[in-house]
């Protein structure tokens, strides 16, 4: 009777824990390996034929490439390199029976360890309820290796793998077969041709998975179909949305007239109309346009598509030195820049984290979603392209492109400077499609709207009170000849910062608004509304923003301020989560510079060229 140490090793998601719980039961600890805050989980399982198997439940890994500390000390235990951890005498490696394909990858590289290796095909149940048949017998074959089906969470088939289980290490077999090329294509290629051959029935909607992946992820038609979702998506935003924005504004038309009837005029009426319907309500009337946005965006996530968006994109990521993994908390900043920045967490190599977080702020958040379409209803005819296409969707998809070409170029610099390093493998379990569960997705989508909508109710409403407070003193002089405002503190803030601005072609109007947006990118817009409220008569008032910044502005003048919110960090929340997350303040002045350098130099660039065009 010898003591057997047994490893459970599996990609994330396999059940490897679950087989690892149910085989233990109580006799089981939990501490983490000397020196770091990785958990080590181990086990003892008495044999009926009175063997003691030490059981360790070794982090998940998809490969033998570690690219975080819980895949290093795994792939240490598995080749004896780790200081405190013998190598395993037998390694029982956990697939999941439903996606066979991923998963016999990781078990083709630990067969070149040499290693006696057991396949235990879990979750045999979820396998067989979606209609997938798995020759076991053939599957042993072709691996050289035992295989076991279980399904850990019922204790189904636990018993014949610890029968198996109870003899000495000696009398363990090597798989047979070898593995030359342990390249990551070779064993991905090997994995596709064992799961076919193993498969004997593949299951309805396994077999649309795999029939919709081989458009959606071809190299030619999944980039053609990933854009072209994302053109008809901003196309949609401004086509949807026009009537019920219309319908926002004219309630607050109503409020407006409502407040000049009935409250005498006076520093509170200037509170209601100037302070608070110019300013939050300038920023309410694009909540159709967000919540359109976030529903395709929602919608694509809860059908599968995303993750083959981060794998299309892998590709292109690759030609600037960062693999798909960058791409998800990229995607996430669409939303807020934030989130964004504190997903990268999941990017183990720390080049590659510290580029996507300088990176992220390039991605069009929400909150310039307003700043965007104010200044396309404004400047940007509603003509159709080709006979089919608005416009202004046009416009609006190139404004978000932009963002995306800038971030990759970015990248490529950095990487190729001052984050140099080697590139990182990306692996990634893909999901299955499946409908929408449309319950969940108005969930998502509520709390989305709820945070828009408290942001209108704290920050914006925070910034657009100061603003008009800055604007009411000092009063202007007896013989003036401009708008009140303009001898306010505002005014004379605004006045301050135009001689910086003038070259983009920015008045002192524009200046004031730039201020405020520092709290966040959407006070700008209320801002705009405020101060050109103050200044206007009442039939300019009574105009929207959009109809009075179109006789306000040059058309260049508005195209440079476009350009500045693609690169500005306006926004203090995402300056203090970039220090956060990089621990460091010359990474954050880094960010802070290099985004204010491109906007101001960019605009600057689209502003003469615009003159020079109209000329």
């Amino acid at each position: 009777m010898t003591n057997l140490n047994v490893a459970l090793i599996g990609a994330p998601n396999s059940g490897k824990s679950s087989l690892f719980n149910t085989m233990t039961g109580s006799h089981q600890k939990v501490a983490n390996y000397p020196g770091v805050t990785v958990e080590r989980r181990s086990g003892e399982v008495d044999t009926e034929g009175g063997h003691k198997i030490k059981l360790i439940d070794l982090p998940g890994i998809y490969s033998l490439n570690d690219r975080s500390l819980d895949e290093k000390v795994s792939r240490e235990v598995l080749t004896g390199e780790h200081a405190f951890e013998k190598q395993p005498d037998v390694l029982v490696c956990v697939i999941n029976a439903s996606n066979i394909r991923v998963h016999l990858r990781l078990v083709l590289e630990l067969k070149s360890l040499g290693l006696p290796m057991i396949v235990a095909l879990n979750m045999h149940d979820l396998a067989t309820r979606d209609g997938i048949e798995i020759d076991t017998a053939r599957l042993s074959e072709e691996l050289g290796m035992p295989v076991f089906t279980t399904v850990a969470v019922r204790k189904s088939g636990i018993a014949r793998l610890v029968e198996y289980l109870n003899r000495d290490a000696d009398a363990y077999e090597k798989p047979t077969g070898s593995v030359t090329d342990t390249s990551t294509r070779a064993l991905q290629k090997e994995a596709g041709r064992i799961s076919k051959v193993a498969t004997v029935k593949e299951g309805g909607h396994h077999k649309m998975t795999r029939a919709l992946d081989k458009v959606l992820l071809n190299p030619v038609l999944g980039p053609l179909v990933f854009f072209a979702m994302l053109f008809f998506m901003f196309q949609a935003v401004f086509s949807w949305a026009g009537a019920p924005m219309d319908m926002i504004e004219e309630v607050f038309g109503v409020i407006g007239e409502a407040v000049g009837e009935n409250i005498p005029p006076g520093i509170f009426q200037s509170f209601i109309q100037d302070g608070l319907i110019a300013g939050v309500g300038s920023v309410l009337v694009f909540l159709p346009q967000i919540i359109i946005l976030f529903t395709f965006i929602l919608i694509l996530e809860a059908s599968g598509y995303m993750a083959r968006a981060a794998f299309i994109m892998d590709k292109l990521m690759a030609k600037v030195g960062l693999n798909g993994r960058a791409f998800i908390p990229l995607l996430s900043s669409f939303a807020c820049a934030i989130p964004g920045i504190m997903a990268t967490r999941t990017i183990a190599n720390h080049r590659d984290r510290i580029t996507t977080i300088m990176i992220a702020p390039l991605m069009t958040c929400s909150a310039r979603l307003p700043v965007y379409t104010l200044l396309i209803a404004a400047f940007i005819p509603n003509d159709t392209v080709m006979g089919y296409f608005g416009l202004q969707g046009v416009v609006f998809f190139c404004l978000y492109l932009a963002g995306i070409v800038s971030a990759i170029i970015v990248a490529a610099v950095m990487k190729k400077t001052i984050t140099k390093g080697t590139l990182q493998p990306f692996l990634m379990e893909l999901p299955k499609y499946q409908l929408p569960r449309f319950s969940h997705v108005f969930l998502e989508l509520w709390q989305r709207v709820r945070a828009f909508l408290r942001r209108a109710g704290t920050i914006i409403l925070y910034a657009a009170i100061a603003l008009w407070a800055l604007t009411l003193y000092p009063k202007a002089p007896e013989n003036a000849t401009e708008a009140d405002i303009y001898y306010s503190f505002a005014g004379l803030i605004g006045r301050g910062l135009q001689t910086i601005f003038a070259p983009l072609g920015f008045n002192w109007e524009i200046s004031i608004a730039l201020v405020p947006g520092m709290a966040a990118r959407e006070v700008a817009v209320s801002a705009l509304g405020t101060v050109y409220a103050l200044q206007g008569d009442e039939e300019q008032v009574a105009e929207s923003l959009a109809t009075v910044l179109q006789s306000a502005w040059p058309l260049s003048t508005a195209l440079a301020f476009l350009v500045w919110f693609i690169y500005a960090p306006q926004c203090l929340a995402t300056l203090a989560t970039a220090r956060r997350e990089t621990n460091s303040w010359g990474w954050t002045a880094f960010m802070t510079g290099y985004l204010f350098g491109l906007a101001y130099l960019m605009s600057l660039i689209v502003n003469i060229a615009a003159k020079a065009l109209m000329a």
